[in-house]
């Protein structure tokens, strides 16, 4: 199973936008899906269902600095400059595809409250969330596959 397919899969069985994004890439970040599941879990519905940056553009995002990101706050402005541009190129492929990276434009507007809305049939049919997470997830394939991981990608150090 590719990791489009994983990302639906886990939309499709109650994980968040994010959730299916960041816990589909276990095996490529190296975490373990208990702790991916819960450091994405606050970004779903568009951060906390507040309906901003879409969940599987800000899961792609995690991935994306766990696998190429710097880690020491005071590093040079080139690789923050240069992560800032992996993560521009990453949400413009997005937003070509789809034509926003807002949760609220995708969804046309929905309701912003904090209650999960049931995941029923009916959500399925309305929501096109699970080819968002799909979306996000094959713009992250294609990256990788073209920007090789560096050595320290991942946990693995």
């Amino acid at each position: 199973m590719n990791h489009s397919e994983k990302a639906a899969e886990l939309f499709l069985s109650g994980s968040n936008c994010a959730q299916a994004i960041v816990v589909a890439f276990c095996d490529v970040t190296g975490l373990e899906e208990g702790f991916a599941a819960r450091l994405s879990s606050s970004f779903g519905g568009g951060m906390g269902r507040m309906r901003e940056v879409c969940g599987a553009v800000s899961g792609m995002l995690m991935v994306a600095g766990l696998l190429y990101g710097y880690e020491e706050p005071g590093e040079n402005d080139c690789r923050k400059r240069e992560h800032y541009v992996r993560v521009q190129a990453l949400a413009g492929a997005f937003r070509e595809e789809v034509g926003s990276i807002v949760c609220r434009e995708i969804l046309k507007n929905p309701p912003s409250d904090p209650n999960p809305t049931p995941r029923t049939q009916e959500y399925y049919k309305k929501r096109p969330c699970a080819r968002m997470v799909m979306t996000a997830a094959r713009v992250l394939d294609a990256y990788i596959d073209q920007h090789p991981l560096p050595e320290k990608g991942g946990l693995e150090k």
